[in-house]
């Protein structure tokens, strides 16, 4: 309970540094992509360390909602979806990062900020899977996400 707590609050004030240290090139969105990625990436050669190589492509996004979710944001993603060619969608109906902002046009408009790490976690922990993607999020109604990711094809 604390850890979450003390996770929640590094994530806000994370968001909040790199908004005051941007410059005039106002990249803030993709260093906070950026370093999420590094740290998912990270995190999956961690904790994975005990596991069994995952054969197939749906293997391990069945991973990332159930066991990297809950390491991650406390819980399973609520639903995941796929068409079978290369994009998933997972949602998550209680996200802990946007939990507690307000629906209001204000936070709409800063909201990215906050999925912008998330995105980055995603895609970073599925690159050190041996899957490279492209992660995106959108907000359904504030505090439910859904991350879309784009598998790119190999060469």
């Amino acid at each position: 309970m604390a850890d979450d707590i003390l996770l929640d609050f590094l994530h806000m004030e994370y968001v909040q540094l790199i908004d005051d240290l941007k410059g005039t090139d106002n990249n803030d969105v993709s260093r906070q992509e950026n370093v999420g990625f590094e740290v998912g990436f990270r995190f999956i050669e961690k904790y994975t360390r005990e596991w069994n190589r995952f054969k197939e492509e749906l293997e391990i996004i069945k991973f990332i909602c159930k066991e990297f979710w809950s390491a991650i944001f406390g819980k399973q993603a609520d639903t995941l979806r796929t068409n079978h060619q290369g994009i998933y969608v997972l949602i998550d109906n209680q996200f802990r990062f946007v939990l507690k902002l307000s629906d209001t046009q204000q936070f709409m408009n800063v909201i990215v900020k906050y999925l912008a790490f998330s995105c980055g976690l995603i895609r970073g922990a599925l690159a050190n899977l041996g899957i490279i993607s492209i992660v995106t999020a959108e907000v359904l109604t504030p505090p439910s996400i859904k991350f879309q990711i784009q598998i790119q094809p190999q060469n």
